[in-house]
């Protein structure tokens, strides 16, 4: 029996489009096809190498803090995308699925779950600074901006 879209919450359905996210254009593979073919200074390229911003990987070159700091980043921008979910009104409020307030609540909350997920992952870097927290936290609102309306379209027509 399948469940159909009454079962579908807003929240759980913006969390799973940010986990596939992560998991799929954060890979390491994806991250060396993107480089390897795109071309940033193309707008189409810069986006493609955008969505490769919360990069997991398994390098044992790295420090192992590097490798933690660099997943800790991608765990965030899942676990936070859920909270901002669950905290921002727009899908609590609306009284029909399907709104445009349901939309921007997801990508909202993607917005800020990238934002602070950089802030919160650059102050376990060996040596952080206030600036390097304040531009890795611009590095991800700006990738919450630009690729969170994924998160937003899959929010659409859930129940709260």
């Amino acid at each position: 029996m399948a469940l159909g879209n009454r079962y579908k919450t807003a929240p759980g359905a913006g969390t799973l489009a940010a986990l596939i996210l992560v998991l799929v254009f954060g890979s390491p593979w994806y991250g060396d096809w993107a480089m390897d073919t795109t071309d940033a200074n193309t707008a189409g390229g810069w986006w493609l190498r955008l969505l490769n911003w919360p990069a997991w990987q398994f390098d044992t070159a790295d420090s192992l803090r590097d490798v933690v700091v660099g997943d800790l980043k991608a765990i965030l921008v899942v676990l936070l995308t859920l909270v901002f979910l669950l905290l921002l009104p727009g899908s609590q409020l609306a009284r029909a699925r399907g709104t445009i307030s349901q939309f921007f609540a997801g990508w909202a909350a993607y917005v800020f779950a990238g934002g602070f997920a950089a802030l919160l992952a650059t102050l376990f870097l060996s040596n952080p600074s206030l600036l390097a927290a304040f531009q890795s936290a611009g590095s991800g609102a700006q990738y919450g901006l630009f690729v969170g309306w994924i998160v937003g379209l899959a929010s659409l027509g859930g129940r709260a």
